[in-house]
This record gives C-alpha cells, sequence and structure tokens, in this order.
C-alpha cells in the first residue's frame, strides 16, 4: 500500500534520513518509534508531503505521491496530530465537516456523516457538535480529531503522536478506541509514538528508528523475542515480553517430544513406559499419521487386573488441547482456572505438537523473576 524507497533527507549538512526503505501492508497500523530526533515524525510528513525528501521515492498504490496533485493527495489522507489541529474558532461539527464540504458533499450526506463520525468516536452529537474546541477535555478534542480524519473515508490514515499529551486512564481507553476502528474499518495506518507500551498494543507492525535510520522492521512479537541488537533490546526492555505475555505462544514453552503409546499398546507395557519416564500420563496417538487420540493416566490403569488387555479401552478421548500458536495466557486459563493437566498441543490437523503441563509453566513464569534479578544487577 505504501512504499518507501531509498528515502534520504538532509538540512544542510545534517543527514535526518538515510536509506530508508520499507513496506506498510493495506489495512495495516505500523507504529514508528524511536528516540527524539530520529526522523520518525520527518518520515511521516512525507507521506503527505509536508516534507520532500532528498531523494527517494513514496508510492501509494503504486503511484509516486510526487506525481499526485498534492491538494488532492493531503485531502484524501487523514492526518491526526497531538495538539489535535482542530480549529479553534470552528465549532466541532465545521472542523469535521471542512474537508467534506470542500468536496462538495450533499447537505443531507454531510449531516448523515458528521453523525455517523461522532458515534464512531463515542461523542454524542447533540452535546458536542455545536461546540468549540476550547469547550472540550483534552479526551474529547482528540476524538474530534480523529473523527476530522476519518471525515472523507480515507485509504490512508498518518497519526503523530496523537495521544502522548493525555492523561494515562484516557489515553489507554483512546488506544482501545483505535483498536476497535482499525478492526472494523481497516485503514492503512502509520502512527508516531515514542512510547513502546503503545507501539506493543497497537501495532500490527513496529519500525524502530535510531539516528535516521531502520534498525527492525517486524511484528511486536518477533522483536520482543528477537530484539536485532542491543540498541533494540534496551530500548524495548529486556523483560517487556512478561508485560505482553499474550506474545508468550504455547509453540515457545511446549515440550516437544511428549511421552506417547499406541492405543493397543498393552496395559503393561503402558505402565512400564510411564514408570521409565517418570511421567503420571500418556499422549496416545496413531503411530503412522500421529494423530492425537486422547490422554492415558495412570490412575486408571492402577486397578485393572489383566494388564495384559489394550489399553485403548482406559484413553480419555474427551480432553481440552491447545494449538501452538495459542498464548501462554490461553494455557494458564486452561491449567488453574480450569484445573487441567496436562494440556496436550495439536496443530489444525491433530496431529500432536507437544504438551503444555504446570511444571513447563512454572518454569517459564520462574523464568520472569530471573530475567528480573539479572537485569537489576
Amino acid at each position: 500500500m505504501i512504499q518507501f524507497e531509498g528515502i534520504t533527507k538532509s538540512y544542510k549538512a545534517r543527514q535526518v534520513l538515510s536509506d530508508i526503505s520499507f513496506e506498510v501492508d493495506k489495512g495495516s497500523l505500523v507504529t514508528i518509534i524511536g528516540e527524539s530526533g530520529c526522523g520518525k515524525t520527518t518520515l511521516l510528513k512525507m507521506v503527505n508531503r509536508l516534507v520532500k525528501p532528498t531523494s527517494g521515492v513514496i508510492r501509494i498504490e503504486g503511484k509516486d505521491i510526487q506525481e499526485m496533485d498534492e491538494v488532492e493527495l493531503r485531502r484524501n489522507i487523514g492526518y491526526v496530530i497531538q495538539q489535535t489541529g482542530l480549529f479553534p474558532h470552528m465549532t466541532v461539527r465545521e472542523n469535521i465537516e471542512l474537508i467534506p464540504k470542500l468536496q462538495k458533499t450533499k447537505p443531507i450526506d454531510l449531516a448523515k456523516n458528521t453523525k455517523r463520525l461522532m458515534e464512531m468516536v463515542g461523542l454524542d452529537s447533540e452535546e458536542y457538535l455545536d461546540r468549540y474546541p476550547t469547550e472540550l477535555s483534552g479526551g474529547q478534542q482528540q476524538r474530534v480529531g480523529v473523527a476530522r480524519a476519518f471525515a472523507t473515508d480515507p485509504d490512508v490514515i498518518l497519526m503523530d503522536e496523537p495521544f502522548s499529551a493525555l492523561d494515562p486512564i484516557t489515553r489507554s481507553d483512546l488506544q482501545d478506541e483505535l483498536l476497535q476502528l482499525q478492526s472494523k474499518l481497516k485503514k492503512t495506518i502509520v502512527f508516531v509514538t515514542h512510547d513502546m507500551d503503545e507501539a506493543v498494543k497497537i501495532a500490527d507492525k513496529i519500525c524502530i528508528m535510531q539516528d535516521g535510520k531502520i534498525l527492525q522492521y517486524d511484528t511486536p512479537e518477533n522483536i520482543l523475542k528477537n530484539p536485532e541488537n542491543e540498541f533494540v533490546s534496551n530500548f524495548v526492555g529486556k523483560n517487556r515480553i512478561w508485560s505482553s505475555p499474550e506474545f508468550i505462544k504455547v509453540s515457545d514453552i511446549m515440550t516437544e517430544r511428549p511421552v506417547t503409546a499406541a492405543k493397543n499398546f498393552s496395559v503393561l507395557k503402558c505402565i512400564d513406559r510411564m514408570r521409565q519416564n517418570k511421567v503420571d500420563s500418556l499422549l496416545i496417538v496413531d503411530p503412522q499419521s500421529h494423530i492425537f487420540l486422547g490422554i492415558l493416566r495412570a490412575s486408571r490403569l492402577r486397578r485393572v487386573e489383566d494388564k495384559a488387555q489394550p489399553a485403548e479401552s482406559f484413553v480419555e478421548s474427551d480432553v481440552l488441547t491447545l494449538r501452538p500458536e495459542q498464548s501462554m495466557v490461553d494455557a494458564l486459563k486452561i491449567v488453574t482456572d480450569e484445573q487441567y493437566s496436562p494440556v496436550p498441543v495439536v496443530d489444525g490437523e491433530n496431529h500432536l505438537a507437544g504438551l503444555i503441563t504446570k511444571s513447563s509453566l512454572v518454569t517459564t513464569l520462574s523464568q520472569q523473576y530471573m530475567d528480573e534479578e539479572e537485569g537489576e544487577k
């Protein structure tokens, strides 16, 4: 959707951006983050031609933006900034309707659209449309700013630290509302922030910058798990993954080679396998396809007199399972809330992929405290 190709920017002898190349997929929310002066806002302003690159090309839907009509380009890109950018001498209604009026939208459609936008950002039309920005709180002003950015139903929306001046509770609420809007509308959003917590919370991808260069461009999960270098690791925070446990996947913490058996094994053979591997259950799988069939627990075998018979009749087939892509939070809910363990991990075709146990969760959680203690030394 948006392509940055070899973008550089220099002011006299000072280079602000150096060989910036990456793509923002259509319908995704990308955050650009870095320390003050790293060039993130300069890069954002290039998308709507408020800043011109020294060299390189920016394309939207394959078209070079330098070849587009500048006014038309800006009218079709939503833009939200930290100070809201609302015109103080205009009412909320006038602020929202400014660009649609310039595009000669019919009055009846204009009124419907304005009401829809106010509902979208959680503001009552009757109460707020005829107020002036100074009569609104900071959070309400920012909501109006977001509504105005969506007024022309643009495909691209640029947001330059829009929530950074707000108190933490209002900021968190607006982040949640933005996520809800994005899940419904699927706009292509480029969002500049200096707050890693905000970036991790809202982004599909994060672009980390330092001194005008991209250090890492990846999903929040991959950046938290595999920082590119020491700067990224320190900037992200070495223990931040623990504040976002949803990014710790079941595949990261599962036992990859659980003890298994075939359903036609004898009770005696199953008991012996449990004893040798020091486990109290076996995962029963089809030996050819590795399809998961159920769990065989030692507690069900203790009173079996004929231990030569197949263990098949003692297998629990109706069991709780997890998928590798589910999060540690899902695993914790099953093991702690449901008091269920062990939990087999299966793929989409029910092939056995691994096993989650109470001990594997304890080991993972204890690692958090080891990491924190290491960081304090």
